[in-house]
């Protein structure tokens, strides 16, 4: 059976789209993806929502991106396609998905979707967020899980400085781990970091890194090569010839998952969704840069 674009609510066969915002720690996760014989967030997502359905056959999720192992998110979005009549209430499938699910895992809301909506391709961009302690002082015991280490003191305006100079459609190749048949063409909104002023995480970094998709492991390359820098291992120079090279250098440190986060997934206007989920799905080459 094709998957609508959107909600339809009535024709034999036919199927209603539904959109599930999540939040989870990824720590005791092996990914979203669901992997035989692990525990992904997929895997016990399409379970629970199955059992809860009294489903006869598996659903299948469809995410805004794909988490590594270790990585959590606040902001996650998924769709799920189901006959018409499966869901009659979603705030009752949400209650009891809270009562079977473990603490590390919240749906928080699940809602139509409206017509055009894919979760993956309607996406215009993922911000993430990446929260690493530098200094001498131990990270807070209760939020240890969700802030990286780093072996070295860093210079944040150079930091900075050196992730303007990546802003923009370029190919990431240098920073991705490469999947075959998967592009590394993308487009950087945002690599941005800030001393966190107040509060538990008081002088640590925190790291806005915004695109309109990434690739495997980008975000932690990227913030990977900016403590190279910042810490003054190497130059701005550096990071531009490793950049410009196209592929991935043994000295770009990719980060622990457990300092990064999704925090948002921003998509168009509702009459733009299928547009965009219609364009996102032209696979970009080397002649778009």
């Amino acid at each position: 059976m094709t998957a609508p674009t959107g909600p339809q609510q009535s024709g034999i066969g036919a199927l209603r789209r539904w959109r599930l915002d999540i939040s989870y720690d990824g720590t005791d996760f092996s990914g979203w993806a669901e992997q035989a014989g692990m525990r992904t967030v997929q895997g016990d997502l399409e379970y629970w929502i199955a059992q809860g359905l009294r489903l006869a056959e598996p659903v299948a999720l469809v995410v805004a991106g794909r988490t590594d192992a270790g990585v959590h998110a606040r902001g996650q979005v998924a769709h799920l396609d189901l006959d018409a009549d499966a869901l009659p209430d979603p705030d009752y499938l949400r209650y009891k998905l809270s009562r079977v699910l473990d603490d590390d895992i919240l749906v928080r809301s699940i809602a139509p979707a409206p017509p055009g909506f894919d979760a993956r391709f309607s996406a215009i961009w993922r911000r993430y967020s990446y929260r690493l302690n530098d200094t001498f002082t131990p990270t807070d015991p209760l939020l240890r899980r969700h802030v990286a280490r780093s072996r070295f003191a860093v210079d944040l305006d150079a930091m900075n400085a050196a992730g303007e100079t990546l802003l923009g459609l370029r190919d990431f190749s240098a920073f991705c781990r490469r999947r075959e048949g998967a592009t590394t063409i993308r487009t950087l909104l945002e690599l941005t970091g800030r001393r966190i002023e107040a509060g538990p995480l008081a002088g640590s970094l925190e790291f806005r890194v915004r695109a309109d998709a990434f690739c495997h492991s980008m975000v932690r390359a990227l913030v990977g090569a900016l403590v190279a820098v910042g810490s003054g291992r190497h130059s701005l120079d550096w990071l531009t010839e490793m950049t410009a090279a196209g592929m991935r250098h043994s000295n770009v440190e990719v980060m622990p998952a457990q300092g990064l986060t999704l925090e948002e997934v921003r998509y168009p206007p509702d009459d733009e969704l299928a547009l965009r989920a219609e364009r996102a799905r032209s696979l970009r080459g080397a002649a778009h840069v």
